[in-house]
C-alpha cells in the first residue's frame, strides 16, 4: 500500500504501546506483532525499560502528543523526547505536585492534580510555562474537547471548564446528578450522530454516562463548541470500582502533534504537513499570532480611482 499510494513512512513511535509503572517508570512493547493477521505469534515482550535516574518513580499515566510523551510521576510531569522511542531523551520536568493525568491540545498540556487543573503552554515544548490553575479539591483526569475540559472530580463529581483562553480557563460547572456522580476516577468525551456524551468511571458506582448535549437541550448542537447541557441517562454497575476508561477512535485524524502521518490517507503522493510547515500556518518569528477586533486601517489598501468613472 505504502509504495501504491506513495505514502510516507510511519514513524516508529507507533510501533509500541506505552506503559507507567510506580516502580520501573515507563515500559514500551512493540504492537506489531498483532496487524500481520499471523495469529501464532501474538506474543509481547518489553522493547524497553526506562527510568534513569528514578525520574519516573511513581509514574502513573502517559500521554502520547507525537514524538513527545508526558509521564505523570512523583517529580511532576516529566516530558520526553520520544523521536527515537529506545532512546527516550529528557526535554523538561514540569513541576506539578501529584501530578495525576495529562491531556494535550495544540499549544496547550492539561494536567489533572492534587490541587486542581493546570494548564501548561508548551508551544516551545522544551520550555514549558505552567500559565493558569482552577482549583479542585479532588481532581483525577482530565479529557479535553474543543473548548472544554472536561475534569473527573472524585466526590465533586464531573467538573465542565471553559477552555476557550486556555490562558484563562473558567469553571462553568459542577455537575453531580444530584448527588448521584460522586466518585469519578476518569471521563472521555465521545460523539455519536448529533449528540455528546462523557463516559465516566464512577469509582464505586460503576460506569455512567452523561449526555452533554442533543437536539433537544441544546439548540445549538450544530455549533463548534455549544455550551454543554449535561444530564445522566445511563448507569452500569461493576462488579468492582471503574476507575478508567480507554480513550475512544478520534475521526479524519491524519497527522500527529508533531507532523507525523498516522493513517493511511488513500490518495496518491498525499501526506500530512511536517512540523515545520505547520507552524507556518500560526507562529512568526518563533511566536504565535492571533486575530484581532480591533480594524487596523493601514491593513487595506486603498481602492483605486478610476479617471472617467461615473459618480
Amino acid at each position: 500500500m505504502r509504495g501504491a499510494n506513495e505514502e510516507q513512512l510511519m514513524h516508529p513511535i507507533y510501533n509500541y504501546a506505552y506503559i507507567t509503572d510506580a516502580v520501573e517508570g515507563l515500559i514500551l512493547t512493540n504492537v506489531n506483532t498483532l496487524q500481520d493477521q499471523e495469529p501464532r505469534n501474538n506474543f509481547f515482550t518489553r522493547a524497553l525499560t526506562w527510568n534513569e535516574g528514578g525520574i519516573l518513580n511513581g509514574a502513573r499515566h502517559v500521554t502520547v502528543a507525537g514524538t513527545h510523551v508526558y509521564v505523570s510521576a512523583n517529580a511532576g510531569v516529566v516530558e520526553l523526547d520520544m523521536d527515537d522511542p529506545l532512546h527516550p531523551k529528557v526535554m523538561a520536568v514540569i513541576p506539578v505536585p501529584d501530578a495525576r493525568a495529562t491531556a494535550v491540545q495544540f499549544r496547550y498540556l492539561f494536567v489533572a492534580d492534587a490541587g486542581g487543573l493546570d494548564v501548561v503552554d508548551i508551544t516551545h515544548p522544551s520550555a514549558p510555562q505552567i500559565v493558569a490553575h482552577v482549583p479542585l479539591a479532588d481532581a483525577h483526569s482530565v479529557f479535553v474537547s474543543r473548548t472544554y475540559a472536561y475534569v473527573a472530580a472524585g466526590h465533586d463529581g464531573l467538573a465542565i471548564i471553559d477552555v476557550e483562553r486556555p490562558d484563562r480557563p473558567r469553571l462553568y460547572t459542577m455537575f453531580t446528578a444530584d448527588g448521584k456522580l460522586n466518585d469519578a476516577r476518569d471521563v472521555v468525551i465521545g460523539a455519536t450522530n448529533a449528540s455528546l456524551f462523557a463516559y465516566v468511571a464512577d469509582g464505586v458506582n460503576g460506569l455512567k454516562v452523561i449526555q452533554l448535549m442533543s437536539p433537544a437541550s441544546q439548540p445549538n448542537f450544530y455549533g463548534f463548541s455549544p455550551e454543554p447541557r449535561p444530564e445522566l441517562i445511563a448507569w452500569y454497575p461493576t462488579a468492582s470500582p471503574a476507575m478508567a476508561l480507554s480513550r475512544p477512535l478520534e475521526r479524519d485524524r491524519g497527522v500527529d502533534e508533531t507532523g507525523h502521518q498516522i493513517a493511511i490517507f488513500g490518495r496518491i503522493g498525499s501526506r500530512p504537513f511536517t512540523l515545520a510547515e505547520m507552524k507556518q500556518l500560526y507562529m512568526v518569528n518563533g511566536r504565535p499570532y492571533f486575530v484581532t477586533d480591533r480594524v487596523k486601517q493601514e491593513d487595506f489598501i486603498p481602492a483605486r480611482i478610476r479617471t472617467g468613472a461615473a459618480k
